[in-house]
């Protein structure tokens, strides 16, 4: 056990990847992410985003509170490949949703995803106390559904939004 308390911003260091706090200088990582036309389709963004919108946001993940914005750097070129994320909070059920994101397509398929989230699940068990992880995922994104499910996670319904099927998974401690 750290010295941290449970929603204070860790580095986790894995194999492929180290999951670390936001800096300033993610903001052009984090735009160039944002705005991949994959990754958006494949999480359902929709909205768009100043540049100097992501800056602030980078800037504000420090200070956030209850929940966990994390950079995933893959070991092997200290790059930005993407984010690990805790929030919506429940206390009550000790509980946070999960979401991850990776840069693009360049970073699919290579365990990077599958490794953060593995080792960001581990942090909110032991670290942050909880005790239920969920997330939604898109029923036709069978890559990442694989992966959730490789760590654990258990499909547990499904709901209908923008004209597609969302699955709904938890993993629990």
């Amino acid at each position: 056990m750290s010295d941290l308390a449970p929603w204070e911003k860790p580095t986790l260091v894995g194999t492929l990847v180290t999951l670390r706090p936001y800096q300033s200088t993610d903001a052009d990582a984090a735009w160039e992410m944002v705005n991949d036309p994959e990754g958006r389709a494949l999480t359902g963004t929709t909205a768009s985003f100043t540049l100097q919108q992501i800056h602030d946001w980078v800037g504000s993940r420090a200070y956030a509170p209850e929940r966990l914005d994390l950079v995933i750097v893959e070991n092997a070129t200290g790059e930005f490949a993407g984010e690990a994320v805790l929030n919506e909070f429940n206390p009550a059920e000790q509980s946070a949703n999960f979401r991850i994101v990776l840069r693009g397509p360049a970073w699919f398929g290579r365990g990077l995803g599958s490794e953060a989230t593995e080792l960001t699940a581990k942090h909110a068990f032991d670290r942050i106390g909880l005790r239920r992880l969920t997330l939604d995922v898109r029923e036709d994104n069978q890559r990442a559904i694989r992966a959730y499910q490789k760590a654990g996670f258990v499909p547990t319904g499904a709901f209908e939004e923008g004209g597609f099927t969302w699955v709904d998974m938890a993993l629990e401690a």
